[in-house]
């Protein structure tokens, strides 16, 4: 009736001011009818009413339709806006791009995201029926397989109560639009439940249709707020949708005008578009919907469910392949370089190496330099031994005195003074030739005996040597190079003793075990050091004697920190002369070595 006197409203208006009315534009709003055309007009026309009025420049007109009409209409775009249950609009969102400009608000749901469930319904003497595990076997009609308050809320629902309504209903029956056909077949017995939206029964109770007393709901939650009986969870109320084609202008002064617009007598009004993912869970679980290809098993569908993932995969696959390629190029270059760095450092200590081992063999040419008139003293002494044996020889055959026993014994004495020049000569010989340096294991005083024998050839000049060796010391290392050492310290001992007379002349070499490593010190009674000098005393170049080079304790340094060990000088405790130790390590103990300024500890003899 009020659609029919719009119309003719608008008809006068255009006889009376056609360029006003060819003016005025017209937007269609497609209306969700479970119920019929004749229900729903009862509660949309105040709406559209509203809506000419809040938006004079456009005349609004509404149809009516069922769910499968409605979704033809928004397909051939013969509408601009559509007011549908929110499952429908879910569909219609991710086929069509339909977006929600507001939803409705019921002043008899709870909120606007708790206002729609489906109800399942029997008759109240039906004592067989009261849960749902109760109708298996049952015949059950709904309305349609794609209906959201007369099916798929209640299919949910039933699902996971352990009830499947396909498999477990006989029949499942589809009987279409109205609804309250449904309720009608339970009442006559034709059907053992029905599936409707909620508050169905309470409407039709209220327009005389049924008496609600004879109708039970199956599952009702106890201590239930909502106003209607239910028998599932709420989901939100239902959205004016506009769709992609629908001006912008216009959809946001429809939004504007109905969010202002006051309840209507049956408690109807509009607020923010709410949440709908609750919609979106549901649909996914059931695999319908936007989600009915998670019940396909074709590539395409399984690439469909899986889309993103796949997609995310992929970039990841990606990126890894870019990380690999990229980091075997860098392995590649660095490789490249920490070879050549390699290379060059082998290069650098092959000269070092060689140079450390020239400079040795200088430092030992230089101190049997610095020797050479000892050991020509050494020498001398077998030589002349030698000569008095053979001229003794010569006189006693030239005097015809052939006795053959104190021949044999000139003869043997020779052989034996013979031999220990040649002895002399090797050792010489063997500590004066270049060689590369060698790691075997050798006893400490064999090594400390070989150097006191090069040092004990200077005659007259000779100090008095005292030893005090442990005769198990034994350690691995290069042996000629730590004999250089202790030769190098015996000279050093033997200059600083220059100034005193020969009679005082001492020097004392022990050799012993501490702790982890055995320590060899060489003391002098000479003339010493001051605090500033045994500071610089292993300074390159710096020496305290005149014709002195200063580089013998810096190589003597060099060598005992290669074998692991520590070389350093200490004053004596009776304040005259001074003390020099080298430490190296035992096979046997993988301790550290004493500080180089640890005190000396006195050997026993």
């Amino acid at each position: 009736m009020l659609s029919s006197l719009r119309r003719l409203a608008c008809a006068a208006a255009l006889l009376l001011a056609p360029v006003s009315c060819l003016a005025q534009a017209s937007a269609t709003i497609g209306i969700l009818a479970p119920e019929g055309a004749e229900e729903a007009s009862r509660d949309w026309d105040r709406v559209i009413t509203y809506l000419d009025a809040a938006v004079p420049d456009t005349r609004f007109q509404l149809h009516y339709f069922d769910l499968a009409g409605l979704r033809e209409a928004v397909a051939r775009a013969e509408v601009d806006f559509v007011i549908t249950n929110s499952g429908h609009y879910v569909e219609l969102e991710a086929s069509y791009g339909a977006h929600r400009i507001a939803t409705l608000e019921d002043t008899r749901a709870i909120s606007p995201t708790e206002a729609i469930a489906s109800a399942v319904v029997v008759r109240a003497d039906r004592a067989d029926l009261r849960s749902f595990e109760d109708l298996v076997g049952k015949r059950v009609h709904a309305v349609r397989e794609d209906a959201f308050g007369g099916f798929r809320i209640a299919w949910h629902a039933m699902r996971g109560a352990g009830v499947e309504p396909s498999r477990d209903f006989r029949p499942l029956a589809f009987v279409g639009f109205p609804l309250q056909e449904i309720v009608r077949a339970v009442e006559r017995g034709e059907a053992d439940a029905g599936v409707v939206r909620a508050c169905l029964l309470e409407n039709m109770a209220r327009r005389g249709e049924i008496r609600l007393a004879d109708f039970a709901v199956l599952n009702v939650p106890a201590d239930d707020s909502f106003p209607c009986l239910r028998s599932t969870a709420l989901y939100p109320d239902w959205p004016i949708a506009a769709l992609r084609d629908t001006p912008h202008a216009l959809s946001k002064r429809v939004a504007t005008a109905l969010l202002a617009m006051p309840a209507t007598p049956g408690g109807i009004s509009w607020t923010v578009p709410t949440d709908y993912q609750s919609v979106h869970e549901l649909f996914r679980e059931l695999q319908v919907g936007p989600y009915a290809y998670l019940r396909e098993q074709t590539l395409q569908a399984f690439l469909l469910r899986y889309r993103w993932w796949l997609a995310i995969g992929g970039l990841l696959a990606l990126g890894w392949v870019v990380h690999t390629v990229r980091v075997e190029h860098l392995v590649h270059v660095r490789t490249g370089a920490l070879r050549d760095a390699l290379a060059a450092r082998e290069a650098a200590e092959r000269a070092a190496r060689e140079g450390q081992e020239k400079l040795d063999h200088l430092a030992r040419l230089g101190i049997l330099g610095e020797l050479s008139s000892m050991l020509a003293h050494e020498l001398n002494q077998p030589l002349s031994a030698i000569g008095n044996f053979a001229r003794g020889m010569e006189r006693r055959i030239e005097a015809g005195r052939l006795e053959s026993e104190p021949l044999l014994d000139a003869s043997r004495e020779i052989a034996e003074q013979a031999e220990r020049a040649r002895a002399i000569m090797q050792h010489i010989r063997a500590f004066s030739q270049k060689r590369e340096g060698t790691r075997e294991a050798f006893r400490l005083p064999d090594a400390v005996r070989n150097a006191l024998r090069l040092f004990e050839g200077v005659g007259a000049r000779a100090p008095r040597v005292e030893t005090r060796l442990d005769a198990d010391a034994a350690v691995v290392g290069d042996r000629l190079q730590i004999e250089q050492v202790l030769l190098n310290l015996l000279k050093n001992a033997l200059d600083a003793l220059q100034e005193l007379p020969q009679r005082e002349r001492n020097i004392l070499v022990t050799c012993g075990r501490e702790g982890a490593v055995y320590r060899v010190c060489v003391t002098d009674n000479g003339c010493g050091l001051d605090a500033r000098q045994r500071e610089r005393l292993f300074q390159p170049f710096f020496t305290t004697k005149p014709d002195g080079m200063g580089l013998g304790l810096t190589i003597c340094k060099r060598i005992v920190e290669a074998h692991g060990g520590h070389l350093w000088a200490e004053p004596n405790p009776a304040g005259r002369g001074l003390t020099m130790c080298f430490t190296l390590p035992a096979p046997d103990a993988a301790a550290p070595a004493p500080e180089r300024d640890a005190p000396a500890v006195p050997l026993e003899r």
